[in-house]
């Protein structure tokens, strides 16, 4: 339904009471720009929730998920700002697998 070409994960915590607008500006100041049909990720300081804004190069789209247990595996926010990811590492994160050990290159790595 909505086409996505790159996935970026923000390391710094949002506040998810934050709406289209506030993430949207977020974006902006972390990534530089929004760029049509890329995905931006943030979680909340406890890594429970999760907000992803999608730009499809008409409108803007603000989805929410939250765990009722467990947190997302997100990261440390020592290595970078920003973190690139495939679709694969994507449906990890979501489910709440450790996406950091699937690699471009399908390498397991140690974390």
């Amino acid at each position: 339904m909505i086409r996505v070409d790159a996935i970026w994960l923000a390391t710094e915590p949002l506040d998810m009471r934050a709406g289209t607008d506030t993430v949207l500006a977020r974006v902006v100041k972390v990534f530089g720009a929004a760029r049509p049909h890329h995905a931006y990720l943030f979680a909340n300081k406890n890594g429970t929730r999760m907000k992803v804004l999608v730009y499809d190069g008409f409108g803007i789209w603000l989805a929410a998920r939250r765990l009722n247990r467990g947190r997302f595996v997100w990261t440390d926010g020592t290595s970078a700002i920003t973190v690139a990811m495939n679709a694969e590492q994507l449906q990890a994160l979501v489910t709440g697998l450790p996406w950091k050990t699937l690699a471009t290159d399908h390498v397991i790595a140690v974390l």
